[in-house]
């Protein structure tokens, strides 16, 4: 997915993994929410901002930098929300129609 990993769980697009040349400050773990988990999940992960370049911030996509000092120790509680089904991560993308 754009040169990125994306990580589903079922139907729904959890997290995306990406590690570029471009763009070097969104390189991490970036995480499916909404603009009304932001808060909460901050008290979880200090370090997570909003992803620039996908638009004026605050976008629903938030990212664990991997440069930041907690970024392993983030990563690690983000993966076990999500294997625990918490409702703040994740989304379900939109079906694209087929062309005929």
């Amino acid at each position: 997915m754009f040169g990125c990993h994306a990580l589903y769980l079922g139907k729904r697009l959890v997290l995306i993994l990406r590690h570029r040349d471009t763009h070097p400050e969104i390189n991490g773990v970036w995480i499916a929410t909404k603009r009304e988990y932001h808060e909460s999940l901050r008290k979880l992960f200090p370090s997570m901002h909003s992803i620039g370049i996908l638009g004026k911030s605050p976008t629903n996509w938030q990212v664990l930098s991997e440069a930041s000092p907690d970024f392993e120790s983030s990563v690690i509680t983000a993966c076990e929300l999500v294997v625990k089904g918490d409702k703040r991560i994740g989304t379900i993308p939109k079906s694209r129609k087929k062309g005929k």
